[in-house]
Formats: C-alpha cells, structure tokens, sequence
C-alpha cells in the first residue's frame, strides 16, 4: 500500500471538529467480507470438529494402519485415555459415557458446511487473486536473509513492528497456503475415505491411502496438525495485538495511516 500525502487524504477523512487542515482518524481496509466471512464459518465449525472428533475418537482410541484393525489387533498408535466402550482395551477401569450418537451427527453435519465454506473460498481467492495477491510469496520473501531475520524474531516471540503486524511475511505465507492447499484437501480426503458408501463409490481413494483404517490414522494425524496451526496463529495474533487484529476480521478495517510496503 502506498503512503498518503495530504493531498491524497479523501475528503471523508476530514471531520467538522477536526483542526484545519488535519485529517481525522481513518479506517483503512484490512480484509475483504469473503475472507471475514468464511474464516469465522471456518473457525466455528472447526471447534465443532474438535470436539465431536475428540468424542469420537474415545469411542476407539486405537490407530492401525492397512485396512482392518480391530481390538485383537497391535494398534500402531494408542491414546493414553479411557474409552467410552466397555470392550475396548486401554488400561483403565472405568468406562466414559457414550457420545457417539450427537458427535457422529455434529462431525458429519460440521465437515459439509466447511468443506462447501472452503470450496467457497478457494474459487473466490482464484477468481479475485486473493492468492496471487496476498499469500503466494513474491521475490523479496525469498530472500535468506530477510527469511533469517523474520525466523529468529518468530523465534524470540518478538513483537512485531506496526508495518510487520499487518503484512504477511514469507513464514506465514507458506503457513497458510500449506493449511489451504495441502492440510485442508488432506483432511477432506481422508474424512471421506472412511465414509463406506464414499469408499464403495470411489475405491482408489482408499486404496491410495493404504485401507481405511491407515485413512483414520492420516485423518487424526493431521487434524492434529491443523490443531497445532491453530495455536500457533492465535499465539502470533496475540502477540501481534490480539484486540486489534480480532477487530480487523470483524469490522474488514483497522484505525492508522497507510503504510507504504
């Protein structure tokens, strides 16, 4: 964005009991209704996920991979929690209620509604350039140095300056993109891989992923990872300025002067 002289300063940026000649306080663009829009549709039903996936999966704690895996079988992975079914194996005497019924329904309803908000997003972002734009990385991002300089602040959990707060730099980039391009695709796919009539309807969709219960095993893995993402973007706003930025993704629009980038 450029900066903006006095002569450049709109008329609507003047207020009747401002000084002569001073611009008021002016609200500048930040981010568009669509990005507002599907990122809190995306962030409510992700919480949804977590919780009726961290229901399900106590249902069954036990990861396998190949096609089959059962309680006679040597889990690749096992949670170290109690299960909420009595003939499940894991150590502990007691039993957790039974949620699968409304988790099951939440999961399901909740993994539509953000897979048609991200197939949403995806076609605006390449039908307006959203990507190309703002997160594909430009030549500058890809300097070492400026790549090593940014790390390190990330590293030391350094407060950004007014200018980096509100720009995205090449780690962020590369976050984001990975989550949109690579994370969100996966965790769709793998979703419907344990779907049977999905798996019946398309069997080289699970077949690529080893058997359905190697497609559970990915699926956990990297909601995992969308989880971590999530912590680590919300410790970043936060130490960015929570308060502000959250405001931004309101209201699409942020107090201060333009600044040249």
């Amino acid at each position: 964005m450029e900066s903006i002289g006095p002569a450049q300063v709109p008329l609507e940026a003047f207020t009747p009991g401002s000084a002569a000649g001073a611009p008021a306080k002016k609200l500048e663009s930040r981010h568009s209704l669509l990005v507002r829009v599907t990122h809190w549709i995306a962030t409510l039903c992700f919480f949804a996920l977590l919780l009726s996936g961290a229901e399900i999966v106590t249902s069954h704690p036990r990861f396998y991979w190949g096609e089959t895996g059962n309680v006679q079988t040597r889990p690749w992975l096992q949670l170290p929690i109690p299960s909420s079914r009595a003939l499940v194996p894991t150590g502990y005497g007691y039993v957790l209620p039974d949620q699968n019924g409304w988790s099951r329904a939440l999961h399901f309803q909740s993994a539509w509604v953000v897979v048609l908000t991200g197939l949403w997003y995806a076609a605006a972002g390449l039908f307006t350039g959203h990507f190309r734009k703002d997160l594909f990385p430009a030549k500058s991002d890809l300097s070492w140095r400026r790549s090593w300089t940014e790390s390190k602040r990330l590293l030391r959990f350094k407060r950004p300056g007014e200018r980096e707060a509100w720009s995205y730099n090449l780690l962020q980039k590369l976050a984001y993109l990975s989550v949109i391009f690579v994370l969100f695709p996966l965790v769709i796919w793998t979703g419907l891989a344990l779907s049977p009539a999905f798996g019946s309807a398309f069997p080289a969709s699970v077949h690529l992923l080893g058997g359905r219960q190697s497609a559970r095993t990915l699926h956990f893995l990297v909601s995992l990872l969308l989880l971590l993402f999530l912590v680590v973007h919300v410790t970043m706003v936060w130490f960015a300025g929570f308060w502000s930025r959250t405001g931004a993704m309101i209201t699409g629009r942020r107090n201060g002067r333009r600044e040249a980038t």
